[in-house]
């Protein structure tokens, strides 16, 4: 069994640190660019981001599908060219959401529309072969917690320098409608050079049989929901990404109303989001010592019990910043050893059905991320609406309480759901994953579907 390089794991850390660039924009700071520049309400602003998620969720299976069907693979593999090629537009359509046109409302409600759907288009063709590459690099239990905990530091990485350095970019501009679009062009310019390095420095190593099967509706139905792991992983994200999200969203409404500095926010940021490094650092050691799925439970608890806490208690911007920071620790280990839950499953998958189907496997996984994605943009940007939030005036008591439940009451909640989720239906232990993987092997497959 292969094992990986030091080289090859930070390579493709930096995949995620790319995508981060670009990705982190969107969901951190779309939604104020939204209300306070464009001038659309909250609720419209969040009903971009829930038909626009939704459309895009429906991308990843097409562009799944798309890319376990090529044919004629050169010596780049299948994934890693789709992968470049696709970051390098997604770049400048992240450049292009934040254009404010000038135009009427209607239209400018149009081209927010369409820009950031063509977006999530793109983001679709980047992210699936990015995230199905790490199961063709190695079946190594070990060497797969490694690339997931160094995947996590790139994307970790990437909101921590966006989080600090974005919103500075914005403002050294004294028109927003500059600042952002250039920001952006900056971010993007740095995540397309971290997709090259990963496409430079990565391989698809492990040999797999292909059977030249068509792809049709049936294939793809029995790819995903004969998958139950892969069920549960869906579940699952809806919860915990939808959390983390919303989190990341509500950070810079919470410091410039609650906190009453929207400076603060590069501060607190850098703070909260840089201990996420404590918990990445970590991932690896406790997967060896408690497994993935009591390493993922014990990082839920940590992040929800600090939410909690912070909702609890009164603001205080020390006690605030500790308990945030403790928050971003736990939830960067579930979230880092989900991406080798993934690779666990579509391992699962071939060995399940006896057909391989990474980029199915993958968009579907991703289609849950998607859809929290649309529940966090839709509940921050409909949240914002419900509490009586005003662009850049003075809010009530009852809207600064309203976005600190959105920014900690959604997350505890829905964390601790997320923890149930893993704890009691995912069924995949380490111990099971290396049989499967001995039997893969050895060329053999549970058997049909049916008799299982």
């Amino acid at each position: 069994m292969k094992r990986l390089s030091l080289k090859e794991k930070i390579s493709y850390g930096l995949g995620d640190f790319g995508n981060g660039f670009m990705f982190d924009l969107g969901q951190a700071y779309l939604l104020k660019f939204y209300t306070d520049v464009v001038g659309l309400p909250g609720v419209v602003a969040g009903g971009i981001f829930v038909f626009s998620k939704i459309f895009d969720a429906f991308m990843d299976p097409i562009a799944g599908s798309a890319v376990d069907s090529r044919k004629n693979i050169g010596k780049n593999g299948r994934f890693r060219p789709v992968m470049f090629y696709s970051s390098i537009i997604l770049a400048i359509l992240t450049v292009v959401t934040f254009f404010t046109p000038d135009v009427s409302s209607r239209g400018k409600l149009i081209y927010a529309y369409g820009s950031y759907m063509l977006w999530g288009l793109l983001y679709s063709f980047t992210n699936v072969p990015y995230g199905s590459l790490g199961s063709v690099m190695t079946q190594d239990v070990q060497d797969r917690s490694q690339l997931a905990s160094f995947r996590q530091a790139g994307s970790v990485g990437a909101l921590l320098i966006t989080g600090v350095i974005f919103m500075p970019i914005v403002t050294r501009f004294s028109n927003p409608k500059v600042g952002f679009p250039v920001a952006a062009a900056i971010m993007g310019t740095i995540g397309v050079c971290a997709f090259f390095v990963t496409f430079k420095n990565t391989k698809e190593s492990v040999k797999i049989e292909r059977k030249n099967e068509k792809i049709t509706p049936r294939s793809f139905a029995t790819a995903v929901f004969t998958n139950k792991p892969l069920l549960v992983l869906i579940l699952m994200t809806v919860f915990s990404i939808s959390a983390y999200n919303i989190k990341t969203a509500m950070i810079i409404y919470f410091c410039q109303y609650y906190l009453g500095n929207v400076s603060l926010l590069p501060y607190v940021n850098f703070i909260s989001i840089g201990c996420s490094v404590i918990g990445i650092i970590s991932m690896p050691y406790l997967v060896k010592k408690l497994g993935k799925k009591k390493t993922a439970i014990l990082g839920f608890a940590m992040s929800f019990i600090a939410d909690g806490l912070n909702f609890i208690l009164p603001v205080n911007i020390v006690v605030f910043t500790i308990l945030l920071s403790i928050s971003f620790i736990g939830i960067s280990i579930p979230n880092g050893v989900t991406w080798a839950f993934v690779s666990d499953v579509i391992d699962y998958g071939q060995w399940h059905t006896g057909v391989r189907r990474e980029g199915i496997t993958y968009s579907a996984f991703n289609f849950s991320r998607k859809v929290a994605q649309s529940i966090a943009g839709g509940l921050s940007g409909f949240g914002l609406t419900l509490i009586g939030y005003v662009p850049n005036a003075k809010q009530s008591a009852g809207t600064l309480f309203g976005i600190k439940s959105l920014l900690m009451l959604y997350p505890c909640i829905a964390l601790i759901i997320a923890a149930i989720v893993i704890g009691i239906l995912y069924s995949l232990s380490d111990k099971k994953y290396k049989q499967i993987v001995k039997d893969l092997q050895d060329g053999k497959v549970e058997g049909t579907v049916i008799n299982n």
